[in-house]
């Protein structure tokens, strides 16, 4: 059973006056917005949010929408939002750019639990009255229609089982279907949008034992096809989520210049999820700790908050 410790019960109203006073009077004491939100977990924020509908009739992310602004604005509001809401929201301003926010949509279809998916596509249905599936079917076309639509209607087995002669079976269905080009091909997106991630795994696994290589560098066929880069990191976003993610970030913080939408999206959606090893990852990959490159890349109070996020660990 999760229940809050006795201090945390005492959060929600103790933070909701601090942050009601961090507007009062002449600006706003940024500072304070980092401390409270910047170190409490989803439940508490949720509580916090509650709380400060229920002592001011106001709505919390409104009222912080507008005091604070940029960067750190986007961040803050981001984090704020539970992560059901927070990707429901971050779907349908991808949608409204698609086809070049294809890596969004797939991202939350791909990164989530089924059940993490199940409530995001709840709500969405109940915040912008229409379901997730018909408004990407709506905004693109082609494979992109068919691969992005299958993923986010994906209600997969969460469980450990694997059934080791269906993934040599289907390996040699995907080694059929890319020799034949044919990387659209509704068996191909079935089986990468109905099985579970642990079947998958097992599949990619044999994939390679019997064909040589691994399934993403048979998928390399054409570096400049976007329908093939959606697909490859799709499926390293199923198997290795930490990996993909590591990857945004580096190419968000890479050369002159920031992607600061894509650090924000992925330090918010993430913070609370598998951080450390993104960070290990990071590391590992460049030589350099990942908040050693937010500070070379960012600064101010986008920064900080951006600092306290990925020092979560396990909130």
């Amino acid at each position: 059973m999760d229940v809050l410790s006795p201090l945390a019960r005492h959060l929600p109203s103790l933070s909701v006056c601090y942050v009601d006073e961090t507007f009062a009077g002449w600006g706003t004491d940024e500072a304070c917005i980092i401390k409270i939100l910047g170190h409490r977990n989803a439940a508490q924020r949720k509580l916090i949010r509650e709380t400060y509908e229920a002592t001011y009739e106001k709505d919390l992310l409104q009222d912080l929408d507008g005091e604070i602004s940029g960067d750190f604005q986007r961040v803050v509001h981001l984090w704020t939002m539970a992560p059901a809401e927070r990707d429901a929201y971050l779907a349908n301003e991808a949608i409204k750019h698609l086809p070049g926010s294809n890596c969004i949509i797939m991202e939350i279809a791909c990164a989530r639990s089924s059940v993490d998916l199940f409530k995001v596509r709840q709500n969405y249905q109940a915040r912008y009255k229409k379901s997730l599936e018909e408004d990407v079917a709506d905004h693109s076309t082609g494979d992109f229609r068919k691969l992005l639509v299958s993923l986010v209607t994906a209600l997969r087995y969460e469980g450990e089982e694997v059934n080791m002669e269906l993934a040599s079976d289907e390996a040699k269905i995907l080694h059929e279907k890319i020799s034949d080009k044919a990387y659209s091909d509704e068996e191909f997106i079935r089986i990468l949008s109905i099985r579970s991630k642990t079947q998958l795994n097992a599949t990619f696994n044999q994939y390679n034992d019997k064909f040589g290589n691994a399934i993403n560098k048979d998928l390399r066929a054409n570096p400049k096809d976007q329908y093939l880069t959606l697909l490859r990191s799709a499926i390293k976003c199923l198997m290795e989520p930490e990996k993909y993610f590591e990857k945004v970030l580096r190419l968000a913080m890479k050369g002159f210049g920031t992607d600061e939408e894509s650090l924000t999206r992925v330090v918010a959606t993430r913070a609370e999820v598998d951080m450390e090893l993104i960070k290990e990852k990071y590391y590992k990959r460049n030589s350099v700790t990942l908040e050693s490159a937010i500070s070379d890349d960012t600064s101010g109070d986008y920064e900080k908050m951006l600092l306290a996020l990925i020092g979560h660990g396990n909130l």
